[in-house]
């Protein structure tokens, strides 16, 4: 005998129907369309933007840190084997407070695979803590993995107008006037998010003042797999391993120059020569001369933390429900974690002949993740805080607390396990589980 509310009984009365539609077609839309069609759930994914120009290089400049808890989801989706060509591994971070045009700072903090102890890197070979990917990759991955999936279906260039919750399922009307029937509607707009707001979901946001500036460097020597991130008293300034280039075999590293909204004009002016030696003055010789040999994008930076992450028949996910700072590289991660908690809930109901759509389920997904989402936005905005500024008594507590993390052993294995995703109330694909 089947336990709680039945699935709803969506006889099909559009050809857009399904069980449920993910509203949003960026890399958390997808990764909740692959990790739910790889279970066999029908899913329409609805995206503004063709799908083709989602892929096209100037699309996104952006490039990803992806945890091993991350690295464990996507590989269980089947969709990492597809990204190893265009993804470097994290063998070694080198945290440092410093300014621009000065020496290193002595006092800083080093995380390596060795610091994890036997029982989880016995060797370097064993596994690094994470890989940095650029977007493009990782959106082509997701794409290919997705037309192999009979369950999925994507509709774009597509947007919702309006929606209804109505018995047993939510009514979504198209701003083209077609509609469609699902028993789950996933809002994974982003920030901007229009079934957000029409759900009535609030949300706390705030704008940094500051803005990431990306781009893809050359350098003459090898990054041996180093991603550094340097606090200078305008924000972080993160240079992370990529592969080398393929053919020349150059080699490239992510830039994330954090900066005051005032200077953003100025940096986005330089020229690339001018730039390059900006670079080069802010995070000094190790890596020898850099060369920008890609576009340069700007993206401005603020919070977002939605009160709750469901409405009835509604879960929101990603950057609709949490946007945080990028001063630690998890903002996909905690994604990636949405996404394998929502689908483990949904995938469990289905299994039980219960509606993916109940109540008590959506509740239990906020629990579940909204705990983690907090935790993560006091801790980056914490550390934005703390360390863009140029007030000598913090530089020395700063530099001091780099130092004695980087020699406490238990405290910096904790630190490691955090930032890998590895630890907590763990979704089963985190874990390497199938669904």
């Amino acid at each position: 005998m089947k336990c709680g509310p039945e699935r709803p009984n969506l006889s099909r009365m559009s050809e857009l129907d399904a069980e449920i539609c993910i509203v949003g077609g960026g890399l958390v839309g997808l990764s909740l369309a692959a990790a739910l069609g790889s279970a066999g759930i029908d899913t329409l994914l609805l995206d503004a933007r063709s799908v083709e120009s989602g892929l096209q290089p100037e699309f996104d400049g952006r490039g990803s840190a992806i945890a091993r808890g991350s690295v464990q989801i996507l590989e269980t989706l089947g969709i990492w084997q597809n990204c190893t060509r265009g993804a470097a591994p994290i063998l070694d971070i080198r945290v440092s407070d410093g300014r621009p045009g000065e020496p290193p700072s002595p006092l800083f903090l080093h995380y390596g695979l060795e610091d994890l102890g036997k029982t989880e890197a016995p060797d370097r070979a064993a596994g690094p803590m994470g890989h940095i990917i650029e977007n493009r990759f990782l959106r082509h991955a997701l794409v290919q993995r997705i037309a192999a999936l009979s369950s999925v279906r994507i509709e774009a260039p597509a947007s919702v107008a309006r929606h209804r919750v109505q018995s047993g399922h939510v009514a979504l009307t198209l701003t083209d006037g077609r509609q469609l029937r699902a028993a789950l509607a996933v809002a994974a707009e982003g920030r901007n998010s229009g079934l957000r707001a029409a759900a009535a979901i609030g949300h706390k946001t705030w704008s940094y003042r500051q803005v990431g500036v990306v781009t893809t460097l050359g350098h003459e020597e090898d990054h041996r797999g180093t991603a550094h991130e340097c606090f200078l008293p305008d924000g972080p300034f993160a240079v992370l391993p990529l592969t080398d280039e393929e053919g020349s075999g150059r080699h490239r590293s992510s830039l994330v120059w954090t900066a005051r909204e005032a200077q953003c004009e100025r940096i986005m002016a330089l020229d690339d020569t001018a730039f390059a030696a900006a670079c080069r003055r802010r995070f000094g010789d190790s890596l020898g001369s850099f060369e920008q040999i890609g576009r340069r994008f700007a993206y401005p930076l603020r919070l977002l933390l939605a009160d709750r992450f469901h409405a009835p028949r509604m879960a929101i996910i990603g950057e609709t429900a949490h946007a945080i700072h990028p001063i630690a590289g998890q903002g996909l991660n905690l994604s990636l974690r949405d996404i394998a908690a929502l689908a483990e809930l949904i995938v469990d109901a289905r299994r039980l002949g219960q509606d993916p759509g109940n109540p008590d389920l959506l509740a239990r997904y906020t629990r579940w993740r909204r705990f983690d989402a907090v935790a993560l936005c006091l801790v980056t905005d914490g550390l934005n805080r703390l360390f863009s500024n140029d007030i000598p008594p913090l530089r020395l507590a700063r530099g001091l607390g780099l130092a004695a993390v980087h020699r406490a052993g238990p405290l910096k294995r904790f630190f490691m396990r955090q930032a890998m995703g590895i630890t907590g109330a763990l979704p089963r694909l985190t874990r390497g589980e199938a669904l």
